[in-house]
């Protein structure tokens, strides 16, 4: 696995996915340790305060899985929050990949069956931060 970009993620977005993952049963969530992981290595910053071109939480995101060139345009959202075709939950390995990547990123990710899925951002077409919609 080639070195992974560094991520920036919110305070509240840090906070929430925390109190997220502790709510999850113990061997319920196999992306667990690897979602923790991101969190980890994360900078975190106050949500004023995240660039423009970073992937939130409740971010629309275009983006493209290289492996088989196709193309994506998701809203990253919280597991309460998901179901549907144009939103993915941050906890799918493809929305913890997203999570905190800057336009022209790109991150190799587990694939749930085996492999890896290099996961590479086109676009953040709507981020809450940068829309003042800070209450998301």
């Amino acid at each position: 696995m080639a070195q992974r970009p560094p991520i920036v993620i919110t305070s509240r977005d840090y906070d929430r996915l925390e109190a997220l993952l502790e709510s999850l049963p113990a061997g319920g969530f196999p992306n667990k340790a690897a979602l923790e992981g991101e969190l980890e290595r994360a900078k975190i910053v106050e949500p004023d305060q995240v660039p423009s071109n970073v992937v939130t939480m409740n971010s629309t995101v275009r983006f493209t899985i290289a492996q088989s060139g196709e193309e994506f345009e998701l809203t990253l959202v919280y597991p309460k929050d998901a179901g549907q075709p144009d939103r993915i939950s941050v906890l799918a390995p493809v929305g913890s990949a997203l999570l905190g990547l800057a336009v022209g990123e790109e991150l190799d990710w587990p694939r749930p069956g085996g492999g890896v899925s290099t996961v590479r951002v086109t676009g953040v077409v709507y981020q809450p931060e940068r829309a003042g919609d800070l209450h998301r």
